[in-house]
């Protein structure tokens, strides 16, 4: 192959689709509140409960994610480099996560080591599905025999045209984890009042809309969806949910009634994303236009 592309495992992307094209994910690491010796991954969300997961979190078990290390990038990238290839690394958001300036890191260590390669850093400004989108297009262009100099400008510009919109269940797992303010949370939750949250133009998670109910709230979504989707024809669409499969349903119902997509990719939050974001969330993720994230 051309060159090498390496991800994280909060991309969202089942391994069934990636094994084949030979992408490497960088474990990402999870573990109980109180307990950080009790590391844990996911590598393939195929594999993991997450009906068990997310009711843990209801009966109360409260769980912590660790940044990656710039060695663990190093680890994984240098195997490529010591073999001759170039290597793009297509990243969680900068804007939600560390875990991209570590990547940076290591590819300081990594221009040092091998002067004769290239190590493109992509921060995709997205999380989940909307990482996970940029990830199948990176693919996609490698396999029409794009050089890693284009399909890094490409996927560049494309993540710009990234709309990331969700709903919660409940407030709280944001704002214990430095998402929304107390006073935001305590009104929301007393009201039944449904956030709707977007990833902006930097990757930061912010609050666009206030919403009752959860109907409402997937409404709304499925609005923006009809709104600023641009040629759905022609793109996979994303929607990733935490164990809340019904809602998942209703909203795959309405995106196909006026725009359908080529394709719905719809997965379960893998359990580092889904940490932060709490049991029963809903979230979509499409393309639209170069300023779409500008859109509230």
């Amino acid at each position: 192959m051309s060159f090498a592309i390496v991800s994280d495992t909060s991309c969202n992307v089942p391994m069934k689709m990636l094994s084949p094209e030979d992408v490497t994910l960088v474990p990402f690491s999870y573990y109980p509140k109180g307990n950080e010796s009790d590391l844990m991954q996911c590598i393939d969300i195929d594999s993991f409960d997450g009906k068990r997961f997310y009711d843990e979190i209801k009966k109360g078990t409260l769980y912590n994610t660790s940044q990656v290390s710039p060695g663990t990038y190093y680890d994984c990238i240098s195997e490529y480099a010591k073999k001759g290839q170039d290597v793009l690394y297509v990243s969680m958001s900068s804007g939600i996560s560390g875990s991209y300036n570590s990547s940076l890191l290591a590819q300081k260590m990594l221009r040092e080591e091998y002067p004769d390669r290239k190590f493109y850093m992509l921060d995709t400004k997205a999380a989940s599905l909307g990482e996970g989108i940029i990830l199948l297009k990176a693919i996609e262009l490698r396999k029409q025999g794009l050089g890693i100099d284009e399909c890094y400008n490409r996927l560049t510009e494309l993540s710009k045209c990234m709309y990331q919109v969700f709903t919660v269940d409940s407030l709280k797992h944001l704002q214990r984890t430095g998402r929304l303010s107390n006073a935001a949370m305590i009104i929301g939750n007393l009201l039944n009042i449904k956030p709707i949250l977007m990833g902006n133009e930097q990757g930061q998670i912010i609050n666009i809309a206030k919403v009752r109910g959860t109907k409402n709230a997937i409404k709304n979504m499925a609005e923006r969806y009809d709104r600023f989707v641009v040629d759905p024809g022609s793109q996979i669409v994303g929607i990733a949910h935490s164990d809340n499969q019904e809602d998942t349903d209703y909203l795959i119902d309405l995106l196909n009634r006026n725009n359908p997509p080529k394709e719905i990719l719809s997965v379960c939050y893998e359990p580092v994303t889904g940490s932060h974001v709490g049991p029963g969330t809903v979230a979509l993720f499409f393309l639209g236009d170069e300023n779409v994230r500008a859109n509230r």
